[in-house]
């Protein structure tokens, strides 16, 4: 007789040891990096893996940082991401697929601006560990790449030479250290 686990694992972030960044090329020439410095994620696994696990990450669209005070403020207004009237991104997970050891795609619902789309993430799990005070933790790093226009944030400028002041393909980069709750 087959034996199943019933019971689930869930895990939380620990933020201060995780990074919520992406780039976007500037005057497609060089990459503008930024983070969003207020998130929370919550993992609730069904299994011993990660592969049967349901993610639920939100940030807090008034705390990105591109270390520019003033790109920041005209990314939380009308033209980007709205924080008046929309303060959340957030993103809730429909499956994860493992694809070779520990690399998983991980597949999920983001909404940015009110609007939700479905994405495709690319996630390796980069170790499993129990730190000094016996807390068990697993990291992760997460990639992929969203176009902004779907998500409202159409905002741009041409260039003189006819080319755009910001692309449309924002990278994602996440490092992310998540901690078994008891």
């Amino acid at each position: 007789m087959e034996t199943t686990n019933t019971t689930s694992t869930t895990w939380k972030v620990d933020a201060g040891h995780s990074e919520i960044g992406f780039k976007v090329k500037h005057l497609m020439i060089t990459n503008v990096r930024g983070t969003f410095d207020q998130f929370d994620i919550t993992a609730v696994s069904t299994q011993d893996d990660f592969e049967h696990v349901q993610v639920h990450f939100s940030a807090d669209v008034n705390s990105v940082n591109t270390n520019s005070e003033q790109r920041d403020g005209h990314l939380k207004g009308a033209d980007f991401f709205d924080g008046e009237n929309h303060p959340k991104i957030e993103f809730v997970s429909k499956g994860m697929k493992k694809t070779s050891g520990n690399e998983f795609v991980m597949e999920g619902d983001l909404t940015i601006r009110g609007l939700t789309k479905h994405i495709a993430l690319d996630v390796e799990l980069t170790g499993v560990a129990k730190d000094p005070w016996g807390q068990t933790k697993a990291g992760f790093t997460i990639e992929g790449k969203i176009n902004r226009k779907d998500f409202g944030l159409a905002w741009n400028a041409p260039t003189e030479t006819g080319g755009l002041l910001v692309s449309e393909e924002v990278k994602v980069h996440c490092e992310i250290q998540m901690v078994k709750q008891a």
